[in-house]
């Protein structure tokens, strides 16, 4: 229960944003997985934070998903061959996150004969080529995809400077990932699996006083062992690499600055699949991993050298974990999964260890109705410290300390599954969870440049639970699905770890986050052999903002024009925005080359023109000229909202030979 499976070749139908296809775009149309903000791909699953969600690429952490500041996923959906969400009943071989475990596997590549797939859009071009190396025993894959916004960026700036315009000059921005991928089997009983992942993000200005360039981006490797002992026994041996980084340069007249952050991981791990008949399984395994984080590093100094200093702070951290996993169908009507994670972590000198056992059962009621339910208790060693809803990945990750102690989590889920005849079936799950040692900023916290983030911190509670339904339809011409989620999450007992500091939220509140009613519905049409069409609709309550109550104004000394707004703050995530709603729709049409496959995608966002919000902002009003003191008083405060999308048409040609 409580897993949510999607196919490339349904991704590759949604209509979305420039006509660049995501996969993460894609599960959050389905039930119990808010879509978030506008154009963010930020999963915030059953309650959790979105540092509280797993990312695994063929096994390797993906530490920030995310391309084109949150508003498109890293992963490329030509070289995906399917991604799996677990949002409850977790299977033990997975941990070190409390809310979901999201797998994605690369495709293996075509061992039969020599292919390829791409396409060209109005915002990136990709290109993916795959074939055996040795027919029927080896094969490879390599994905490519790149923008070329900065390409057309550059070209206005050269323009501006040749005619000697003083408008001002326009960042340069893109991005680029790679993936790649052989196997080869080696005799009837081993096969030797090398995958690898590395995209980055640019972003750059060029002024006449200062440089500013940013970049980030992630990287990972994969080498994993299949072998198999008998036709009951097989294991597969893996050793994984991850790397996630951002670097913020700043370079001023005489003067140039640094800041980063970083965390790289090397992971080992063994896992055992033994069969000890059709309707008994068992699965165990353990896995080692070596955390190195960079917290905060600032460099900075001047051109002459007589001015430098340095801040930022390093950690050594092991993460180990051991488990036991045993699937019995103990009759026709009932089977049970249950086992147990035996975890810890280790870094400068405090020790952590934890049991996290884990139980999913089924009961066929009838032929086509089965009763679910599970129990799984998460520990999570790793935290994000990012400004609450800031789409840009200025996130640093932190270990576990004497000071942070890990979360843990405590999640109960219910569900009925109902096959109702002619490819229909219809999904119901309602859920508890319970999340302790969750981490807070305190009031006015300094996140970067600061030796003693703790000390910004506040520990505290959570609680979530909900409503999930789903239906959906698989086979026909017209197949799509419909997600409904109600839920509620709540914030309380949050007190700062340094007693100097301020926390002033008393009792419970709501993280930005807590979306009450979400809706999706998803509708693909095969017209012919040629046409077919795509819709989807999503409708969320608001998200929830933090805005100050009032303002103050401190006047400096008479006679001078210096003030001081400052503004006033009460409750957490006090305004909720405008309800969130957006139908996007799409056209395909298919043609047949002589040398393969080809289409052209036409996808409208937005189709009705909804101005969602991104964000909002608090402006004066001033309607007279009233003074007091030399200081223009207003007479009210207005909220103003900024929209991203209008209506925005996109054309992309696919092909594949």
């Amino acid at each position: 229960m409580s897993v949510e499976v999607i196919q490339a070749k349904e991704v590759k139908m949604i209509p979305v944003l420039l006509g660049e296809s995501d996969i993460l775009k894609a599960i959050q149309l389905k039930p119990g997985i808010p879509s978030g903000a506008e154009g963010v791909t930020g999963l915030f699953v059953r309650g959790g934070g979105s540092d509280q969600n797993l990312f695994v690429l063929d096994e390797a952490v993906v530490y920030n998903p995310n391309h084109l500041f949150g508003f498109f996923s890293t992963f490329n959906t030509d070289a995906v061959k399917d991604l799996k969400l677990y949002k409850g009943g977790f299977p033990a071989q997975y941990g070190g996150r409390l809310s979901s475990v999201i797998d994605v596997r690369l495709q293996d590549g075509n061992n039969q004969e020599f292919s390829g797939a791409g396409g060209i859009g109005l915002l990136a071009s990709r290109l993916t080529l795959e074939g055996p190396i040795k027919k029927d025993r080896s094969s490879f894959i390599v994905s490519g995809r790149r923008t070329y916004v900065d390409l057309i960026t550059r070209g206005v700036n050269r323009a501006q400077e040749a005619s000697g315009s003083d408008a001002n000059p326009i960042p340069n921005y893109y991005f680029y990932d790679l993936n790649a991928k052989v196997n080869f089997q080696i005799g009837e009983k081993d096969r030797i699996f090398v995958s690898g992942y590395f995209g980055r993000d640019v972003f750059s200005f060029d002024g006449d006083v200062f440089d500013f360039n940013f970049d980030w981006g992630n990287a990972t490797g994969t080498l994993r062992w299949n072998h198999v002992f008998s036709s009951r026994l097989f294991s597969n041996t893996t050793v994984t690499f991850s790397d996630y980084q951002y670097n913020i340069g700043n370079e001023v007249t005489g003067f140039s600055s640094n800041l980063g952050s970083n965390i790289q991981d090397v992971n080992g791990k063994a896992d055992f699949y033994y069969a000890l008949n059709n309707e008994h399984q068992f699965r165990f395994g353990a896995q080692l991993t070596g955390h190195a984080f960079t917290v905060g590093r600032l460099r900075a100094g001047s051109d002459d050298g007589l001015v430098s200093f340095s801040a930022g702070k390093d950690y050594r951290s092991l993460e180990w974990g051991a488990y036991w996993w045993d699937d019995w169908n103990l009759s026709d009507r009932f089977a049970v999964q249950a086992g147990f994670r035996w975890s810890g972590f280790q870094t400068s000198g405090n020790a952590y260890q934890a049991v996290e056992p884990r139980i999913s059962s089924r009961f066929v009621l009838t032929d086509n109705l089965s009763l679910k339910a599970s129990y799984a208790h998460m520990v999570q060693y790793l935290h994000l410290v990012a400004n609450a809803g800031v789409a840009l990945p200025t996130d640093v990750w932190y270990p576990s300390t004497a000071g942070v102690q890990p979360q843990r989590s405590d999640q109960v889920a219910m569900g009925l599954a109902w096959f109702l005849g002619n490819g229909w079936s219809a999904e119901l799950e309602t859920y508890y969870k319970q999340l302790d040692r969750q981490l807070e900023f305190v009031d006015g916290a300094q996140i970067f440049v600061n030796d003693e983030l703790e000390k910004e911190f506040a520990i505290g509670k959570g609680r979530a639970y909900g409503f999930e339904l789903g239906l959906e339809k698989k086979t026909g011409k017209l197949t799509g699905w419909v997600g409904y989620t109600l839920a509620r999450v709540i914030r309380e007992d949050f007190a700062p770890l340094d007693p100097s500091r301020s926390f002033a939220q008393t009792g419970q509140f709501a993280p930005i986050y807590d979306r009450r009613h979400d809706l999706s519905v998803v509708l693909f049409w095969e017209i012919n052999k040629r046409w077919s069409a795509s819709a989807t609709f999503v409708y969320g309550s608001g998200d929830l903002r933090w805005l100050p109550v009032g303002r103050l104004t401190f006047q400096d000394v008479a006679g001078t024009e210096l003030k001081t707004v400052v503004p006033v703050f009460q409750d957490r995530n006090n305004f909720r925005l405008p309800d969130y709603h957006r139908l996007d729709a799409g056209l395909i049409w298919k043609f047949f080359p002589k040398w393969g496959e080809s289409d052209l995608t036409l996808s409208i966002v937005n189709a009705y023109d909804r101005r969602n919000v991104f964000f909002i902002y608090l402006d004066p009003v001033f309607e007279n000229e009233d003074q007091i003191g030399g200081i223009q008083i207003p007479q009210g405060i207005k909220a103003k909202q900024v929209s991203l999308f209008p209506v925005l048409p996109a054309i992309t040609w696919n092909f594949k030979f």
